[in-house]
């Protein structure tokens, strides 16, 4: 009896939430900037090898 009114209070409890999800928001942003500097990396080393072999 104890033990399901303590899960009911765990599973209504909500102040940790908004936490977690700025961490997943946090955690999106992070992989998409990962994701684009991979390509833009590139992009920018084939900018300078250009630049380089013309001097």
């Amino acid at each position: 009896m104890k033990a399901l009114i303590l899960l009911r209070a765990l599973v209504d409890e909500e102040s940790g939430q908004d936490l977690i999800e700025y961490a997943l928001i946090a955690a999106i942003v992070a992989l998409g900037a990962i994701a684009a500097m991979g390509s833009l990396s590139n992009q920018i080393a084939n900018e300078f090898n250009t630049i380089g072999n013309s001097l």
